[in-house]
């Protein structure tokens, strides 16, 4: 049995509008993609955060944009977590599940970079899980003057004082 599990974050449609997508979707989505298939052929769990806003905001439960992005939706019957802040753990049953599972590592990937990622990850890490955060596999936008790319990379180094950085093209399970 796996002790790893590949956790996929808030990777839903309305991260992905035509006027302002998340920087690098398409190759954001390609990466999760292929994360996906790895852990699955591996038989390492992958499980789903959903994050959920009230009316009239983008990611508005019910909506068509806070479905999971088609391209990576959950299969029937794999794990999908509901939260309503950054932090996938905080009012959740992720750590429960994670318990249950026998989960000692947890690769991370998904969106926002600079809110959600950096919120699971670091409690995860508190928790003391074995934190990876896929470096090339997160994402978010440009704020100010700063582009998503600075942001990104600005982050990636903040990450490691937590957590092991790795490409996708690194990750074993």
């Amino acid at each position: 049995m796996s002790r790893t599990a590949l956790l996929v974050v808030d990777v839903q449609v309305g991260m992905f509008p035509e006027t302002d997508p998340v920087y690098d979707g398409n190759i954001l989505l390609e990466r999760i993609q292929g994360l996906i298939g790895q852990a699955k052929d591996s038989g390492v769990p992958v499980i789903f955060v959903q994050h959920n806003e009230g009316p009239g905001e983008q990611l508005e439960t019910g909506t068509a944009d806070w479905e999971i992005h088609p391209s990576i939706a959950p299969e029937p019957g794999e794990l999908l977590i509901q939260k309503h802040v950054p932090d996938s753990f905080h009012e959740t049953e992720l750590q429960e599940v994670l318990t249950e599972m026998g989960i000692e590592r947890l690769v991370i990937t998904g969106i926002q970079t600079d809110i959600c990622i950096e919120a699971t990850s670091r409690r995860a890490s508190e928790l003391g899980y074995d934190v990876t955060v896929v470096s090339n596999a997160h994402s978010t936008w440009g704020q100010g003057e700063r582009t998503a790319a600075q942001i990104i990379e600005e982050y990636n180094g903040k990450f490691r004082s937590y957590a092991k950085l790795e490409e996708a093209s690194q990750i074993s399970f």
